[in-house]
């Protein structure tokens, strides 16, 4: 098993959600990559009110037990790879709320997406990711893997992923296992 930890975010927290099943699916596929130690965060669990803490994140002096946990999560994050929906071209709130909850966590740390969709696959959301990616120092990768027409590969509660869906994630999981060690040496120095 390797040292290298990887996060993965579900990022909608919207009733009747898609993004649990293709997380399930890519949580599998990292497993079996074996370059990481994988845990899962779902944005619906972790249920972060609207920004409610007093000080600004980068001073890290949180107040809150949830804002606690989720910091501790994110730290601990060698990788992270978000799975997101697009919500009318863009990122959804509750996603863009958990980023801004922190500051510090997210540095110096490579990161992909997930993305699903209709004919665009998430892409737009991914696009939207780079701003706020760039404000906290985490760095996307460019290897990502993109789902179109996600419903239609949804059997019996099942993500059925295609084959090029599967090789993007294994190209994904590579490149992450290759650029992680060197961003911790960022993170140390």
């Amino acid at each position: 098993m390797s040292e290298l930890n990887l996060l993965v975010v579900i990022g909608s927290t919207r009733p009747g959600r898609i993004g649990p099943t293709v997380a399930e699916w890519f949580v599998d596929a990292a497993k079996a990559h074996g370059g990481f130690q994988v845990t899962v965060a779902d944005l619906a669990e972790e249920a972060l009110p609207l920004l409610d803490e007093p000080h600004h994140p980068r001073l890290r002096n949180y107040q809150n037990e949830h804002t606690k946990r989720w910091s501790e999560k994110v730290a601990a994050a060698d990788a992270i790879v978000f799975v997101i929906p697009e919500y009318n071209y863009g990122l959804g709130a509750a996603f863009k709320n958990a980023l801004d909850y922190l500051h510090a966590e997210w540095s110096y740390k490579p990161a992909s997406v997930v993305s699903y969709g209709g004919v665009s696959a998430g892409t737009r959301s991914a696009m939207a990711l780079t701003g706020a990616a760039y404000a906290l120092r985490l760095f996307l990768i460019p290897a990502a893997v993109n789902i179109p027409f996600v419903h239609s590969l949804v059997h019996d509660g099942q993500f059925q992923p295609t084959d090029v869906t599967t090789a993007a994630a294994t190209t994904m999981l590579d490149e992450l296992a290759r650029v992680a060690p060197a961003m911790r040496t960022l993170r140390t120095s």
